[in-house]
Parts: C-alpha cells; structure tokens; sequence
C-alpha cells in the first residue's frame, strides 16, 4: 500500500518549504547527491535495484508504484539511488562482450564495441530520447489544470532506462544463442526468428515507456505513446514480406564500426 499523505518536517505552517529545504529539492541539488552516491557503493540499494530489473519483465508496473512512493516520500519521480545504473552498465559490458565473441570480434575490436553500445546507443540515444519525451510531455501531455507540475528530465531519463533493459536483454543475450545457426542464415526461418526478437524487444520498448508516463497523475492522453506499435508491426510484415534481416545488417553495421 502506499502513503496517502506526506508529513514534511521542512514545511512551513502554511505548507511551502522552507528556503533551506527547498534550495534541497532544486534539481541541481538532486542531480549533486546521484551523482555523489556513484562513488558510495554501501549507500547503494542493490537488492532493490535488481527486484526492479527482474519486475521490469515479469510486472513493471510494479516498479512504476515505487515511483509514486518515492513522489511521496522524497518528493521526487527519478530514482535518487544509482545502483540500477550502476549494474545496468555492468550488464551492458558482459552482453556486448558476449556479443563481440559470437561475431568473433579481436580484443580491442570488441572493446571499441563496447564503447560505441555504451556511450552511443544507451547513453546518446537515451539522453535524446528522455529530452524529446521530456519536451513533449511537458509541452503537451501536462493537464491544463495541473500547470504546477512537470515531467522531470530525471524521470525522462529513468522510463528510458527502464525501457532499455529488457531490449538489451533480448537483443543483447537472448539473441546470441540464435544469432551463428539460425539468425544469420540465409533461411526465412533466420530472418523470421531474427526480425520477431527485434518486434519483442522494441515492442516492450514502447510498452514500458507508455507505462512510465501513464503512471504520472498530472499528464494525459498517454496512450498516445503506444501508436508507434501500429509502425513496428507495419515494419515488421514488410520484413518478412522482402527478407529483410535485422539482426544480419546489425552485425554487419558494428564490425564496420569496429574497423
């Protein structure tokens, strides 16, 4: 269950915060203690942040409910703890060295592909992802009667991370076992098996983004986040209609990249 009110020690009797409390929830002051705690592993929750991961497939709106209660409770949506981010990049490292090993990547080839999925397609790609989201959200999805509030770019940022996991778990372990004997071939059942992971993946993409965004109260017509799936399905028949392989121009895609 979670907490119907909010006792706020630094409030003041008509129910503004403080100066000295709220120079505390200024975004800079929130982004200086996230970053802080990167260098405090024992302040880290751990536990907690791989029950996200592992809810994030099984219920992930369970994870977004933890969201309303740290609202509640720290007045913040975005996680003020970095131990998702933190084992998020670490399993980021071990699937893409796996995925360099079964391209039969050298060292420093697959080190400069670790560089490029890190920093290009989950860091780049998500820090314009939250702050497109974060724009149109604000800008157009914020209730008129609800002007007071708005979507944090932390927050932006976090749905974007919750998002990317199990995509990076499809695509980025799951599909290594398939990718030599069945993806990469030039049967359909390759680009059949290869092109459905792809529709999984970005389809639980979509769903979890909607899911975050719904799940603030001050925001409407949030459904309109799940027309991208008309696309993706659109895409995906055409695929299979002219054989396209998306895992095959994937891996063709990183070892040039990696040259």
């Amino acid at each position: 269950m979670l907490p119907t009110t909010l006792i706020n020690s630094g409030s003041q009797g008509n129910g503004v915060l403080s100066p000295r409390d709220a120079a505390r929830h200024t975004a800079g002051a929130k982004r200086y203690k996230y970053l802080r705690r990167l260098f405090h592993f024992r302040q880290m929750d751990f536990e907690f942040a791989l029950w996200q991961m592992l809810y994030l497939f099984t219920s992930p709106q369970r994870v977004y409910r933890n969201f309303h209660y740290r609202k509640q409770t720290k007045d913040q949506w975005a996680r003020d703890d970095p131990a998702f981010l933190v084992l998020l990049s670490i399993w980021l490292c071990v699937s893409t060295v796996g995925f360099g090993f079964v391209l039969d990547m050298g060292f420093f080839e697959t080190i400069k592909l670790l560089l490029w999925v890190v920093f290009i397609d989950c860091v780049g790609v998500g820090l314009l992802i939250a702050t497109l989201m974060w724009f149109i959200s604000n800008k157009y999805l914020v209730k008129q009667q609800n002007r007071d509030y708005d979507v944090e770019w932390g927050y932006a940022f976090d749905v974007h991370l919750n998002a990317f996991y199990p995509l990076l778990v499809i695509l980025h372990f799951i599909q290594l076992f398939f990718i030599n004997y069945v993806i990469i071939s030039d049967s359909v059942i390759g680009y059949f098996v290869g092109n459905t992971l792809w529709l999984i993946a970005i389809g639980y993409y979509i769903y979890v983004t909607f899911l975050g965004y719904s799940a603030l109260p001050f925001l409407k017509n949030t459904a309109i986040l799940l027309y991208p799936f008309a696309l993706l399905i659109m895409l995906y028949l055409i695929s299979l209609a002219c054989g396209w392989n998306f895992t095959k121009m994937l891996c063709s895609f990183y070892k040039y990249r990696v040259k």
